[in-house]
């Protein structure tokens, strides 16, 4: 059995291969490839959880991520924690057992890439980034690859930390990289919005949004809280990772079924039937799309399973 601690996977897992990991991934989910259970949480004191998420997928064999989510541990280092445990498909036997922090980091900001191709107008160059964790540096690493941004504007309830992660980007990829003092600001001509903050109430309005812009809806991966308000996700062409995850445990989707501005049948196929072409993704130039992130053990597999040969 194979150990792959966080040095190893942060050398070997690119983000480049990660797109295509789980781009791959993605699809298999979609379209019978995968089989999954909805991920498994205990909420424990002051906020953090622990959750547990099985999976099979074709080719990369079954296994589960057990992971322990503690958002005050994000300032000592990391708030998503645990191992990815995987077995062998021929003989059941444990195969590898991965750091599952360093994975999520990655595979999470390539998941969004592949969404982004798939649903952001061609002619995207602004990139807006909502959150100044781990998160915004693996956004930017991974979505460069997907379009060609000229800008990038970063906003964070801490300036200090917009400013930082802002020379960090910028020293990092080339790329022309501000910190913006408001979220109006920031968005403000973004072609494509990614919210990946740890917020508990919506950052993002729907007033703020102009037409043709895509979002990728990433920091709540779970029921509770909710990063972009419930007009925005009526107004929006809103595309799951999941669709059985999203309907269950989408914050944002639930925020608006409860107010009635939501039913299921206004959540879009998932991101896999669009990317094998079964279903469209983008309608319009004009239309604003929004993919729903939950993160799928299928993500976690297909890159453990890279990492363990």
């Amino acid at each position: 059995m194979r150990l792959i601690d966080a040095a190893e996977v942060a050398q070997r897992l690119d983000h480049r291969t990660g797109i295509a990991l789980v781009r791959e991934a993605m699809i298999a989910l979609s379209t019978g490839g995968s089989k999954q259970l909805l991920r498994g949480i205990i909420d424990l004191d002051e906020g953090n959880a622990f959750g547990v998420m099985p999976g099979a997928l074709t080719g990369s064999g079954f296994g589960a991520k057990i992971v322990s989510v503690f958002p005050g541990a994000a300032a000592q280092g990391r708030s998503h924690q645990g191992v990815i445990v995987t077995f062998d498909p021929v003989t059941g036997a444990p195969a590898a057992v991965v750091d599952a922090g360093e994975v999520t980091a990655i595979r999470t900001g390539c998941a969004t890439a592949v969404a982004t191709d798939a649903l952001a107008r061609a002619d995207a160059k602004r990139l807006a980034i909502l959150g100044t964790g781990e998160q915004a540096w693996h956004h930017a690493a991974a979505l460069r690859h997907v379009r060609p941004f000229e800008a990038v504007s970063i906003w964070g309830r801490d300036p200090a930390k917009a400013r930082a992660m802002a020379t960090r980007i910028e020293r990092d990829f080339g790329l022309a990289t501000r910190a913006a003092s408001s979220v109006d600001e920031a968005v403000k001509d973004a072609d494509v919005i990614c919210a990946v903050s740890a917020a508990a109430e919506p950052i993002l309005l729907s007033e703020q949004v102009a037409d043709g812009v895509h979002i990728n809806a990433v920091g709540s991966s779970r029921a509770g809280p909710v990063e972009i308000d419930p007009a925005l996700v009526r107004r929006a062409r809103f595309i799951p990772d999941h669709r059985v995850g999203v309907l269950a445990q989408g914050a944002e989707y639930l925020r608006a079924v409860e107010l009635g501005l939501a039913a299921e049948d206004d959540v879009g196929p998932e991101i896999g039937r669009i990317l094998a072409g079964l279903d469209a993704g983008r309608e319009s130039a004009s239309q604003v799309t929004v993919y729903k992130s939950l993160g799928s053990i299928v993500q976690d597999l297909a890159c453990a399973a890279f990492l363990a040969h």
